[in-house]
């Protein structure tokens, strides 16, 4: 038999997670500064009982004595809290559900004085706007920070044409900003919400509550990548220079030094589930959920600030298969909140499912033409091992979960 060729380095064979809904073929989390087109990606682990690393994940959660971990958690937040008033550590967000809670956990119940940093959505839906000015006016100071119009637009349209990745331009300004925020403000601890270890990456990476610096920081320019291209490329085609592209670049390794900048997990500390951050965000920070469903999924408040996070998982249905149902039942089916034929039949309903509410919005914004995305650039990112044509020239999976 003949071996089908795999786009991405994805598993030629797909396999599904005997516990929840997730497949082999979901990446995981990669360095986005050095994403080019050839990239390679490491995908979610199945044990030999096709359990995934994160269902294991799920398990390893209940034997933790959280109440250590809390002690843990105080114990850190002594060494760097404030004597003065002033900031002592940052809270990177958008308004989001996850990281109004962080803020407010750290503030009021443990006595921080976090700087809270804003790195906006790309096209901020009405609901996130409103969500991120609730958030502040519950109670934190707030750096908001736009970057260069024109060079996220270009950016964003790269990461669209070259990688099917509408999302990279948010994910580099989350990621990216807040050690730099921090090097600049000497604020040397950084919280983020929960690692991504909760949603596929190797269960070792939760062994510890630090991020691992080559995720936010480099030593050579020469050897990172914006919107699938390199850098050198981006200055002769583009002629763009070096502080063009300089807020979407991480830290470099010697300001990083200078700070002693370190970057946890509050989720390492704190049991995270994101249905309890969404009511503990509509509690205390005014936090407000679509009054619609979202289109590809079922929820109403998961990942609702961008208009771009929509097309996001619907590109991800495409390379991958999984669309924004297949990731949202299956964290909920780890947390006991569904049953997995329950997650199945939500994934049957909703996965792949058009994002057409601000479609052309979107398009218009990248001046790309809707129809050559919805076919030609779309099929360009098809993995054949994943999607056959039938004779009616309509474009299906070939492997459905059960």
């Amino acid at each position: 038999m003949s071996k089908i060729k795999t786009f991405y380095g994805l598993p030629e064979k797909v396999e599904f997670c005997s516990n929840c809904v997730m497949s082999n073929q979901r990446p995981n989390s990669e360095i986005e500064f050095k994403h080019s087109i050839k990239t390679k990606k490491k995908t979610l682990n199945l044990d030999k009982n096709k359990i995934c690393d994160a269902c294991l994940n799920a398990e390893e959660k209940e034997k933790i004595n959280w109440k250590e971990r809390e002690n843990q958690l105080i114990k850190l937040l002594d060494n760097y809290r404030s004597k003065d008033g002033s900031y002592d550590c940052i809270v990177p967000g958008s308004g989001g559900k996850d990281s109004a809670m962080q803020a407010h956990l750290l503030k009021y119940k443990y006595g921080m004085n976090p700087l809270t940093i804003t790195w906006p959505p790309i096209l901020y839906t009405d609901y996130g706007y409103k969500n991120w000015k609730n958030w502040i006016n519950s109670g934190f100071d707030n750096i908001p920070f736009t970057p260069n119009g024109h060079i996220m637009k270009l950016l964003t349209k790269l990461s669209v044409e070259n990688l099917f990745h509408p999302f990279q331009t948010f994910i580099l300004g989350q990621k990216n900003l807040a050690p730099k925020i921090a090097s600049k403000y000497k604020i040397p601890l950084i919280f983020y919400g929960e690692n991504e270890a909760e949603y596929g990456n190797p269960i070792a990476d939760n062994n510890s509550s630090l991020r691992d610096k080559s995720y936010f920081s480099y030593n050579n320019i020469d050897q990172l990548f914006l919107g699938g291209v390199s850098i050198k490329y981006l200055k002769e085609k583009f002629n763009l220079s070096n502080a063009d592209m300089e807020i979407f670049l991480p830290i470099n390794d010697s300001d990083l030094s200078e700070t002693e900048i370190s970057v946890h997990y509050l989720g390492y500390y704190l049991r995270w589930i994101p249905q309890e951050a969404y009511y503990y965000a509509v509690e205390n920070t005014n936090f407000k959920a679509r009054p619609f469903r979202t289109q590809g999924t079922y929820s109403k408040y998961n990942s609702i600030d961008d208009k771009i996070d929509d097309l996001h998982y619907y590109t991800t249905f495409i390379k991958f298969g999984l669309g924004r149902a297949s990731y949202d039942a299956s964290q909920e089916i780890r947390n006991g909140h569904l049953t997995r034929d329950e997650g199945i039949a939500l994934v049957k309903k909703f996965d792949g499912e058009f994002p057409n509410k601000y479609f052309s919005e979107i398009m218009e914004y990248l001046a790309i033409d809707p129809d050559y995305f919805k076919n030609e650039l779309t099929d360009k990112f098809r993995s054949p091992h994943l999607w056959e044509k039938s004779s009616g020239g309509v474009w299906n999976l070939k492997n459905i979960i059960k």
